[in-house]
């Protein structure tokens, strides 16, 4: 959906004397601090002006600290407590009083967030589903079937319509088990139609037209969390209110996955992005959280630009999708990348004391999934569907079995969520980090994208649920680092889907630089422990990018180019551009990009920094392709 976003600059210079109040010292103005703590797109219009703005602090917040707000004039409108934040509301003025406090580690704006907008069969589940295992010398065969059973995935978006049949179990019950809402409408159904939709592609059943729109894990439990308002649209604090939720209660609900098909431009550095921040903190908790990458890989004129990757998906340790299209059929040899698709590198940065921007460039998306003209379930009434009747998939006039299709990275995002649903029920002591892993090592790179489209490459169900099976389950933070991470031999890095063989990415992509080789799957790596993130096994001087050897084995290798890969493996194809570049402030892409301050592409459009192009509904709508997938 179209988002109104205007870059705005501004420069605090303001400083808090508390006296006489009680543990002033810990909230007293701190000026050692050598970078910015508030966004740059803070803008002082006058003194008399009140913003809403996302504190997070650097530990729980003491008592005292509501004092303190009250002296500045501020107003708590969220406590966020799980995650450390306040959203708040205060005179602009105060804004750089507030940041100079020791205890604040980050002020920024309370940003809105939008939506972005036969799945089993080409994504390799189908073929998987159903797993075989003989035993005792050939005399005991058992089989189990991986569709989420006894995994909860909570869905931060619009709603879902819990009565929809795409949600119901075999005995006829819906699978929403809680519903909350974090919009200030007190309602938890779906009046604008994106969450429903999403859900179903990650968890819909097979109970519709005879299974042809089932999802990735259609047995799961779904937590709708609403965040997005009747319009579609809502604030960072909502979305952080849902997470913080989420952290609170994930132990009574079993929540693994978290499913963010929504976003905002990534202004600040995932160190300082409050969204960012909390996915980290979900991510150490053992929860998976998958982020839709965004639709802004082409500006008005339909131009290829790179750099647009949204919060939180600039979040290293989210799983980053994109959009492939598969052109409406199941065989996989015709798929490429959506023209809407947002591109890495991610352009957040952090500004300095000195005013320099220092931009994160991280390697981004980290897969893509299916997410042209996807069928999905159709809230009952949805806005969405009542504008553009044409997206009726016209499977059927029931309201709680009407079906419509949708396009974007929304609609990809939560075919990773189902997948990663099906790997932690095929072994639940797996990680997120080594969940990431997984997927992006059984990817299968798409011939003509390069590392900044695809990340390791298009999703390969079959490929990861194969190799999670084989993942020892007594696996822990103490495992030494180079053990045997399989209990047998390693699988054979190919898969066979719908008549087509095609091989493993065979590596990951992580920060700056991307790591191969065989051992990431045959050998336990210390950045698979929880509390890690993948990146956190690559050490980054000046000088360039190294295998931190305390975490990563010797047999793991780095990449030195960003590719446009030839349908091989991660490091097979032609080079697109040097990965030490990403750890310059600016970048020169071979094909004419600049991506500096801004992005200047080819015929000299300039995109300013934060300003969203190309994301409309037309996006959602329409997609690449005319031809509606069924």
């Amino acid at each position: 959906m179209r988002q109104r976003t205007t870059l705005l600059r501004f420069v605090l210079s303001a400083t808090l004397v508390i006296v006489g109040l009680p543990g002033a010292r810990l909230f007293a103005a701190d000026t050692s601090h050598s970078r910015s703590r508030t966004s740059p797109d803070l803008i002082q219009s006058g003194r008399d002006k009140r913003v809403s703005v996302i504190v997070q602090f650097n530990s729980s917040p003491a008592t005292i600290i509501d004092l303190i707000l009250n002296t500045l004039g501020a107003r708590v409108t969220r406590r966020l407590n799980a995650i450390n934040m306040r959203a708040l509301d205060l005179p602009l003025g105060a804004v750089a009083a507030l940041a100079s406090l020791k205890q604040v580690r980050f002020v920024s704006p309370d940003r809105q967030i939008a939506s972005f907008g036969h799945v089993e069969t080409t994504t390799g589940t189908a073929d998987a589903r159903v797993q075989t295992t003989t035993t005792l010398g050939g005399l005991i065969t058992t089989s189990t079937t991986y569709d989420g059973s006894g995994v909860t995935i909570a869905f931060v978006d619009s709603g879902i319509d819990a009565a929809h049949v795409a949600f119901r179990n075999q005995l006829g019950l819906s699978r929403v088990i809680l519903s909350r809402d974090f919009t200030g409408e007190n309602r938890v159904d779906d009046v604008y139609g994106h969450g429903t939709h999403v859900a179903s592609i990650a968890a819909g059943n097979d109970q519709i037209s005879d299974g042809a729109f089932t999802g990735i894990a259609p047995n799961a439990k779904l937590i709708n969390l609403r965040v997005l308002d009747s319009q579609g649209s809502g604030a960072t604090s909502n979305v952080l209110a849902a997470l913080d939720w989420v952290l609170a209660n994930h132990d009574l609900y079993n929540i693994r996955v978290v499913n963010l098909s929504i976003g905002t431009p990534a202004i600040d550095s995932y160190f300082d992005d409050p969204l960012c921040q909390a996915v980290r903190r979900l991510t150490d908790a053992g929860i998976v959280v998958v982020a839709a990458a965004g639709n802004n890989g082409k500006d008005q004129n339909g131009t290829k630009i790179f750099g647009q990757i949204h919060s939180p998906g600039n979040e290293p340790s989210a799983v980053t999708v994109g959009a492939s299209n598969s052109f409406g059929t199941d065989a996989r040899s015709d798929d490429s990348i959506t023209t809407y698709s947002s591109r890495g590198p991610t352009r957040s940065f952090m500004v300095d004391d000195g005013g320099m921007r220092h931009y994160d460039n991280l390697l981004k998306p980290d897969v893509v999934a299916p997410g042209n003209k996807i069928i999905g379930a159709a809230a009952s009434g949805n806005s969405l569907l009542a504008t553009h009747p044409e997206l009726d998939a016209g499977v059927s006039s029931d309201d709680t079995r009407r079906m419509m299709y949708l396009s974007g990275s929304s609609m990809s995002a939560p075919i990773i969520a189902g997948a990663a649903a099906l790997l932690v029920q095929a072994n639940p002591n797996l990680t997120p980090s080594l969940i990431k892993a997984i997927l992006m090592f059984t990817a299968q790179p798409l011939p003509g994208a390069n590392t900044f489209e695809q990340g390791a490459g298009e999703i390969n169900v079959e490929g990861a649920l194969r190799l999670a099976t084989m993942v020892r389950s007594d696996l822990s933070a103490s495992t030494p680092l180079g053990a045997p991470l399989l209990t047998g031999p390693p699988p054979v890095p190919q898969t066979i889907t719908t008549g087509q063989t095609f091989v493993w990415a065979g590596g990951i992509v992580c920060n700056h630089a991307y790591a191969a080789g065989d051992e990431l799957i045959t050998r336990y790596q210390k950045v698979y422990a929880p509390g890690y993130i993948l990146a956190d096994g690559i050490s980054e001087t000046p000088e360039g990018q190294f295998p931190d050897t305390s975490k990563l084995t010797a047999g793991v290798l780095l990449g030195l180019n960003a590719v446009v890969s030839d349908g091989g493996s991660i490091a097979e194809g032609s080079p697109f551009m040097n990965l030490s570049l990403l750890l310059g402030a600016g970048l020169l892409l071979p094909d004419g990009i600049m991506v500096g301050d801004g992005i200047m592409v080819g015929d000299g459009i300039m995109v300013g920094d934060g300003i969203m192009v190309g994301d409309t509904a037309a996006n959602a709508v329409n997609g690449d392709d005319t031809t509606c997938m069924r």
